[in-house]
């Protein structure tokens, strides 16, 4: 579960960084009142924490699926 939220972070803040690239635009100083309001520091270091987790995902042994019988 922790894997799949810090993925979805991890995409959403790829999102708005691709926003920033190309457009300028910080959706989330947006919807939050700024790069230096509190929730949006809240919400990019959320989102910072979500991507070093994720660095875990590159080292993990990976176990195969299971083939269910049918």
């Amino acid at each position: 579960m922790l894997d799949r939220t810090s993925l979805v972070l991890t995409i959403i803040g790829g999102i708005n960084w691709l926003l920033v690239g190309l457009f300028r635009f910080d959706l989330v100083a947006y919807l939050f009142g700024g790069q230096a309001a509190t929730v949006s520091r809240v919400i990019y270091t959320v989102v910072g924490i979500a991507s070093l987790w994720c660095i875990s995902l590159l080292f993990r042994q990976r176990v195969p699926a299971r083939e269910y019988d049918e």
